[in-house]
C-alpha cells in the first residue's frame, strides 16, 4: 500500500467512545493518541529478530503497525497426525486467515501428577513451529481450564481425586496449576513473536471464568495466573474471554502486579443464526455489558465467535441431521452477516470457533458430545474446504491488504442513512485517510435494495435476504484511489509493473466501480464484458459480475497501470495471494495454493487440484518460469501481466478403496465368571473421597477415579455371603451422557441399564445418575460373585467452577432387597497409559487390557466371521481384520469408516485403527455413522489393522452391520505425511 508522508504522520482524532462507557481517565488518555493508518506488517515468521506486540483502542500493533487478527480456532489434539497440522494451517492461511487460536488440553498431556508428555501427537513445540513456518500468528490458550467440549473441560483425570475447589485460589489446586503452566510456558516462551522465535502474539488466562468474580478466591486466582505466566517469561499481551458480555476481568478488575497496558478484555459470543446479529461494540447499547465497550481503551476482542455449534448424542440440536445441518444454518451468508456486523462494531481481534473442528478421538470428548467435532466448520472434519470458506477468503484478503479497515470510527452520520426494507446500515470512517466503509445487512428473508450515499453519490445496492455486503469509498488501490464501488473490495497488491485490485460479489449482480483519475486514462477490457466512461475526474466501470472480468487502466496522470479484476464469488475463491520475501504473488485457478517461493526467475508453487484447473501467475518483475508441485509448467505471457499455463493442471486421479473382509472375532467378559481370578485388582475399601458425590454412610467408596481409573470402562466384582431371601439388587451409578451398566450374578446375566438419550432440554446435562434394579435368585449361603461392567462415559466439564468434574463416575452404592450382605469389592479399569497413544486411548475392557486392539496381536485362534452380524447376548465381542491401501503418493485421500445397520439394534462399538481409539459408535442413538481415519494413523500405502469392540445389552440382535471404508474427499497435492508411531502388541 502506498501512502503519502502526511498520511503516515497523521494523528487520530478525538476518542470515539466517551467516558460514559467506563474505563479510567488514564486508560482513555492513553487511547486518545493512537498509531497512524499504514500498511500491515508482513506475515510473521520466526526470524530471530525482536518484535513488539502491543495495542491501542483500535487494533493490535505489531512493530507499531496495525493488524486485524482474523483468526480461526484449531485444536492440535483433535487431529492426531502431526503431518496434517501443516495441511490444515496452509488451508487456513490460503483462505485469508492470518492467525489461529489453539487450546492446550491439560488432560491430553498429563497421565499423572508430575508426568507430562509433549512428544509425538502431543508435540506442541512442533505445532507452533509449523504455524510459524506457515506464516500465522498464534493465540495460545492453555487454560488451565479450557471447557472445549473435552473430558473434564481439559482437567486431567487425576485432578478429580485431589482436594480443594478447582478454579479458585485453593493452594493444592494452585500447586498443580503451577506445575502445568511451567510445562506449557517452557514451550510457549520459545515461540513468542516478541523474541522472534515463533509467532505467539496473545496468551489467554483461564477460560470463560464467570464465577467467584467478586470473591477473593477468584480475584486472587486470576492474579496468581497473571503473575505466574509473567514469571515464566511470557511477555506478549494477556487476556481472558468473558463468558458473555459481563465486563468480567476487564482491565483494572484484578491485581496485575502494577503492570498496565498489557491486559485485554475479550468475550465470547454464540448468537443464534435465526436472530439478527447483535451489536457488541460501536453500534450497541454500550457500557460494561455492551461487549467491547466494557474496555474502551483496548480493541474489540471476540475470543470465540460461533463458526458452527456442537451436536449432542442423539442429535437433538440439529434434528438428527448432524453437522451438515449446523453448517447449513451457519453458512456463507451467516458469516457475511454476522462477521461483518462484528467488524463494523470495532471487533479487530476476531476468532472463529471452530474453523477446523476435527475429531475428539478416544475418551477425550466431554460427555455431551459424540466423537466427531466437525462443528459445521468452514473446514470439515475430513479437512475438506466447504462453501463457508468463500466469505472468509474474501474478508481475510481484504483485511490483510486494505489497512484503512484496521482503524475505523463510527461516522457522524451513521444513524441517518436511508435504507430499504429490512436493511441495517453501518457507516464507518478512517480518521487518518477519510476512507469510508459501509456494511449493509439485510435481516429480512427476501432480497432488499439498500439506498445509501457513497462519496456523495446516491446509489442503490441489492442485498440478498439474511445476508450482508461491505462497500468502500476512498480507499487506496495502490497508486490510484477508489472513489466508490458497489462491489465488495477483496484485495489489492502491487506486483510486476502494475497494481492489482480485486472486487467481488454475487454472479449476476450489476456493479459500478468509480476511480479517481486527474486525466482521462486508457481503458482496455481484457476479459469479460464491461463498459466505461470518464467524466469530471472520475473513471466509471460498469459490469455484470460473472466469472472474472479484467479491466486494465493506464495513464490518466498516474504512473503505474491498474489491473482491475471483478470476480463473482466462485471466481474469487480461486484467487490466491501469497507474500514472499521477494515480493507478492497472485495465483488464479487451482483448488488451493499452499506455498509460493521465488528463486531467481522462477516462481515455485505448491498446491492442490480436484478438477482440471487453469494456472495463472502474477509475479514480481524478472519472473518468467513457473513450477507446480515440483514440475515445470509451460506458460505464455498475457496482456494482464501474468504468466498463464498453456495446459490445465490435471485433477485428482481416481481413488479405489478395498472391501473389509477376513474378519475374526472373539467374545470376552471372563470377568463375569465366578471363578475369574481378580486377585491383582484394586481393593475398593476407601471410606472418604474428594468427589463432590457423597459417600454412602457405612459403605465403601466405589467411585472409579478414587482408585486411579479415569478413562473408559471399569469392572467391579463383589463377593458376599448370607444373601438368602434377597429378591433384587439395586445398583446406583453415575455416568456421563449415554453411560450404561450391565451386571451378572454368579456368571448369569442380570441385564443392562442405559442412561436416556438427551432431548433439547437436556443436551447440556453432562452428569446422569440412576438406580438399576434387577431381580435376583440367591441360592445357598455362597460365596456369590456380583460382576458389574460400567461404561461411565466421561467427566462433566466445570463450566460453573463448582467442581462438576469431580462428580463420581461408576458405581456409587449397591444394596439388596430382602437381605443385607456385606460385600467386599475389587475394581479394575484401564492398565497403564499407552506410552505413545496417551492416557485417553483405552479403558478397562478385558480385550484392551490384553492388547486385542493393537496391531500385531496374534488372533489366529479366533473364529472367522463375516459381516453383517445378528448375534444376541450381553457383553463384549471383538472383531479384527486387516486391509491394505495403495493410494497414489501424490494424492491426499481422506478416508472414513462407515457403519450401516438397522437403528433399532442396540449396540455400540469402540473403533481402533492400528491401535488408536478413533471413537465410539452407538448404533441406536447416532447421529454419527462415519468416522474419519486420519492419514498418518491410516497407512494410505500399506497394511492397517482394524479392531472393533462391540458392546451389546442383549435386548436386540447386535451387529456390526455393514462396515466399509468411505472416500470422503481427495485432491492431487496435499502435504507429505509421516506415519504416526503405532506400536503393536508385545510378544507373550
Amino acid at each position: 500500500m502506498v501512502f503519502s508522508r502526511r498520511t503516515f504522520s497523521a494523528i487520530a482524532g478525538s476518542t470515539a467512545l466517551g467516558l460514559s462507557l467506563g474505563g479510567s481517565a488514564a486508560e482513555l488518555a492513553r487511547a486518545a493518541s493512537t498509531a497512524p493508518t499504514g500498511p500491515a506488517p508482513r506475515p510473521p515468521v520466526a526470524d530471530g529478530a525482536a518484535h513488539t506486540v502491543g495495542f491501542d483502542r483500535y487494533s493490535l500493533l505489531v512493530d507499531g503497525r496495525r493488524v486485524v487478527l482474523w483468526s480461526g480456532e484449531v485444536h492440535p489434539f483433535r487431529l492426531p497426525s502431526p503431518s496434517l497440522w501443516r495441511d490444515v494451517l496452509q488451508k487456513l492461511r490460503a483462505h485469508g486467515y492470518n492467525a489461529i487460536s489453539i487450546y492446550v488440553s491439560w488432560n491430553y498431556h498429563s497421565p499423572a501428577p508430575g508426568s507430562y508428555d509433549f512428544t509425538g501427537v502431543r508435540d506442541l513445540d512442533l505445532f507452533l513451529r509449523t504455524a510459524a513456518e506457515t506464516g500465522l500468528y498464534v493465540i495460545l490458550r492453555p487454560g488451565p481450564y479450557i471447557n472445549a467440549e473435552v473430558d473434564a473441560g481439559g482437567f486431567p483425570g487425576w485432578l478429580t481425586a485431589t482436594e480443594g475447589t478447582a478454579r479458585t485460589s485453593h493452594p493444592t489446586y494452585l500447586r498443580y496449576v503451577d506445575e502445568w503452566l511451567t510445562e506449557v510456558d517452557r514451550i510457549a516462551a520459545r515461540h513468542l513473536y516478541t523474541r522472534g522465535d515463533g509467532t505467539i502474539v496473545l496468551y489467554q488466562l483461564e477460560n470463560e471464568y464467570a464465577d467467584h468474580v467478586t470473591e477473593p478466591a477468584g480475584r486472587d486466582y486470576m492474579a496468581h495466573l497473571y503473575a505466574k505466566v509473567r514469571a515464566d517469561g511470557i511477555d506478549v499481551p494477556l487476556f481472558h474471554n468473558d463468558k458473555g458480555r459481563n465486563g468480567h476481568w476487564a482491565p483494572g478488575t484484578f491485581d496485575t502486579g502494577g503492570e498496565e497496558g498489557r491486559w485485554l478484555y475479550g468475550f465470547d459470543g454464540y448468537p443464534s443464526p435465526s436472530q439478527p446479529p447483535p451489536d457488541w461494540g460501536y453500534f450497541g447499547a454500550g457500557g460494561v455489558k455492551g461487549g467491547s465497550t466494557a474496555s474502551p481503551a483496548t480493541p474489540g476482542l471476540l475470543a470465540e465467535f460461533g463458526g458452527g455449534w456442537f451436536d449432542p448424542w442423539g442429535g437433538a440440536e440439529f434434528g438428527g441431521q448432524g453437522y451438515a445441518e449446523s453448517r447449513r444454518t451457519r453458512d456463507a451468508a451467516y458469516e457475511r452477516r454476522f462477521y461483518l456486523t462484528n467488524l463494523a462494531n470495532g471487533i479487530k481481534i476476531h476468532n472463529v470457533y471452530m474453523t477446523f473442528g476435527g475429531t475428539t478421538w478416544g475418551w477425550l470428548p466431554a460427555p455431551i458430545v459424540y466423537t466427531s467435532y466437525d462443528y459445521g466448520a468452514a473446514l470439515d472434519e475430513a479437512r475438506r474446504p466447504t462453501a463457508k470458506l468463500v466469505p472468509m477468503h474474501q474478508l481475510g484478503q481484504l483485511l490483510g491488504s486494505v489497512p484503512e479497515l484496521a482503524k475505523l470510527d463510527r461516522a457522524a452520520d451513521a444513524a441517518d442513512e436511508g435504507t430499504g426494507a429490512g436493511i441495517r446500515a453501518y457507516h464507518l470512517v478512517n480518521p487518518d485517510t477519510g476512507a469510508h466503509v459501509h456494511v449493509l445487512r439485510n435481516d429480512a428473508a427476501d432480497e432488499s435494495v439498500a439506498r445509501i450515499a457513497l462519496a456523495g453519490t446516491d446509489v442503490s445496492v441489492p442485498v440478498p435476504g439474511r445476508d450482508a455486503r461491505l462497500l468502500a469509498a476512498g480507499i487506496s488501490l495502490g497508486r490510484r484511489t477508489l472513489r466508490w464501488s458497489t462491489a465488495q473490495p477483496m484485495l489489492r497488491l502491487t506486483t510486476g509493473r502494475q497494481d492489482i485490485a480485486v472486487f467481488t460479489g454475487r454472479a449476476g449482480d450489476p456493479s459500478r466501480t468509480v476511480l479517481e483519475s486527474p486525466d482521462e486514462p486508457a481503458v482496455t477490457v481484457l476479459g469479460g464484458d464491461a463498459r466505461h466512461a470518464y467524466e469530471n475526474g472520475a473513471l466509471r466501470i460498469d459490469t455484470v459480475l460473472g466469472g472474472l472480468t479484467r479491466v486494465l487502466v493506464t495513464g490518466g496522470g498516474v504512473t503505474a497501470p491498474l489491473l482491475l479484476l471483478l470476480a463473482d464469488d466462485e471466481a474469487s475463491a480461486r484467487l490466491w495471494r501469497y507474500d514472499t520475501p521477494s515480493g507478492t504473488v497472485l495465483v488464479r485457478g487451482p483448488a488451493l495454493l499452499r506455498t509460493a517461493a521465488l528463486h531467481g526467475s522462477a516462481a515455485d508453487l505448491t498446491g492442490d487440484t480436484v478438477e482440471d484447473a487453469d494456472l495463472e501467475v502474477w509475479a514480481p518483475r524478472g519472473v518468467d518460469e513457473v513450477t507446480w508441485n515440483g514440475s515445470a509448467v509451460r506458460t505464455r505471457a498475457t496482456r494482464s501481466g501474468s504468466l498463464r499455463a498453456e495446459r490445465q493442471l490435471p485433477g485428482v486421479p481416481r481413488v479405489t478403496l478395498p472391501p473389509l473382509t477376513g474378519w475374526r472375532r472373539r467374545w470376552e467378559n471372563p470377568e463375569s465368571a465366578p471363578g475369574f481370578d481378580d486377585s491383582a485388582w484394586r481393593t475398593a475399601d476407601r471410606t472418604v473421597s474428594f468427589s463432590t458425590t457423597p459417600v454412602p454412610g457405612g459403605r465403601p467408596v466405589l467411585f472409579r477415579d478414587d482408585y486411579g481409573f479415569h478413562y473408559g470402562d471399569v469392572w467391579y466384582r463383589g463377593r458376599f455371603t448370607g444373601a438368602a431371601g434377597a429378591g433384587s439388587v439395586s445398583l446406583s451409578y453415575t455416568a456421563g451422557t449415554q453411560g450404561l451398566l450391565m451386571a451378572w450374578l454368579d456368571g448369569r446375566p442380570l441385564g443392562t441399564h442405559r442412561m436416556p438419550v438427551p432431548d433439547r432440554k437436556t443436551v447440556r446435562q453432562g452428569t446422569w445418575s440412576a438406580i438399576a434394579t434387577f431381580p435376583v435368585e440367591v441360592s445357598g449361603t455362597g460365596p456369590h460373585v456380583l460382576s458389574v461392567l460400567v461404561r461411565p462415559m466421561q467427566h462433566d466439564m466445570d463450566g460453573e467452577a463448582d467442581d462438576a468434574h469431580k462428580v463420581a463416575r461408576g458405581l456409587t452404592e449397591v444394596s439388596f432387597a430382602g437381605a443385607a450382605p456385606v460385600v467386599s469389592w475389587r475394581i479394575q479399569g484401564m492398565t497403564a497409559p499407552d506410552p505413545v497413544r496417551g492416557p485417553l486411548n483405552h479403558g478397562g475392557l478385558y480385550g484392551e487390557r490384553k492388547g486385542w486392539h493393537l496391531p500385531g496381536f496374534r488372533d489366529t485362534g479366533w473364529e472367522t466371521a463375516a459381516l453383517p452380524r445378528g448375534d444376541r447376548g450381553q457383553g463384549v465381542c471383538w472383531y479384527r481384520t486387516e486391509f491394505r491401501l495403495a493410494v497414489d503418493p501424490a494424492v491426499d485421500a481422506s478416508v472414513g469408516l462407515t457403519f450401516t445397520d438397522d437403528p433399532a439394534r442396540a449396540y455400540r462399538v469402540q473403533i481402533f485403527l492400528n491401535g488408536w481409539n478413533m471413537g465410539q459408535y452407538i448404533n441406536d442413538v447416532g447421529p454419527q455413522r462415519t468416522f474419519v481415519l486420519p492419514n498418518g494413523i491410516l497407512r494410505t500405502r500399506g497394511t492397517n489393522t482394524l479392531a472393533l469392540a462391540v458392546l451389546a445389552d442383549g435386548t436386540t440382535p447386535s451387529g456390526p452391520g455393514e462396515v466399509e471404508l468411505t472416500l470422503l474427499g481427495s485432491a492431487a497435492g496435499g502435504v507429505p505425511v509421516d506415519t504416526v508411531d503405532s506400536p503393536g502388541a508385545q510378544p507373550g
